[in-house]
């Protein structure tokens, strides 16, 4: 379930346009090569710490330890830009919707933002991505036995999303007109919904699903909708731009020399695109 509000069809035009920098900078008007000039260092919250956004728990990408140590594939990825940087890392557990909608990163809440966040032209209008550093799309989950294959057969059921979230969009604009789309404020209430029989069906992003369904072998996934998602760190809107830079940088050279991979085969045991 991806964490929007625009046409996903904006989603791949969107990442092109907010990827990596043309490799030029600007230093008092003066266009210069990034290659002979020195970058300056991003400017943190406070000294010391790189301070990330993220909304827990949406297990595998950021959840909670039972000691309370904050683990999963967003958090050990951006450890790495902490680490390039030569700072802590502090995740802050953030409601989703701050994020997305640049309240928590433009008050000066978080550094950076990282929360399986789809890129889209909505969210880049409030906030700079990174990037791309992952393709994502959203499957469905039912009752074992239900017969449910499709959205198709939800007329006049209820299905759960997380509000605010391109989930959310895919399933007010493909299920019938008569099925009630219900949002929930994370990934925890929708399961906890399905579960009471509150809704019939709940969608997710593709990537979360095996843990959904492990956690309850009652459920099952019904079907997968490609919808070309990806995601991408942010920084606030028109602010922070070095610290973008670092975040791009890191994330070319963890898949150039294979990091990436090794990150992702921890949480989805098999090797990233």
């Amino acid at each position: 379930m991806t964490r929007a509000r625009t046409r996903l069809a904006t989603l791949a035009a969107t990442a092109v346009l907010l990827g990596l920098g043309s490799g030029c900078g600007v230093v008092n008007g003066d266009e210069t090569d990034s290659a002979t000039a020195a970058a300056p260092e991003p400017t943190l919250i406070k000294d010391g710490e790189l301070s990330v956004c993220t909304d827990m728990p949406y297990e595998p990408f950021e959840f909670e330890r039972k000691n309370g140590e904050a683990a999963g594939f967003d958090v050990d990825l951006v450890r790495k830009v902490a680490d390039r940087l030569g700072v802590q890392l502090r995740m802050v557990d953030t409601a989703f919707d701050d994020i997305a909608s640049g309240d928590s990163l433009n008050k000066g809440e978080c550094d950076l933002a990282i929360s399986a966040m789809t890129i889209t032209g909505e969210r880049a209008r409030v906030l700079n991505f990174s990037s791309p550093y992952f393709d994502a799309a959203q499957a469905m989950v039912v009752a074992q036995g239900s017969g449910i294959t499709s959205l198709d057969d939800l007329a006049g059921q209820k299905i759960g999303v997380q509000g605010g979230t391109t989930g959310e969009l895919y399933v007010t604009d493909n299920a019938p007109d008569d099925a009630e789309v219900v949002p929930f404020e994370d990934a925890a209430a929708m399961e906890a919904a399905m579960e009471k029989g509150d809704v019939v069906a709940t969608v997710y992003d593709n990537t979360v699903v095996g843990d959904v369904v492990e956690a309850d072998p009652d459920l099952e996934v019904a079907a997968e909708f490609d919808t070309g998602e990806q995601y991408g760190m942010a920084v606030r809107r028109n602010g922070n731009v070095e610290l973008l830079q670092v975040v791009n940088d890191v994330l070319a050279e963890l898949k150039k020399d294979g990091g990436y991979d090794e990150i992702y085969a921890t949480w989805f045991g098999q090797t990233g695109a």
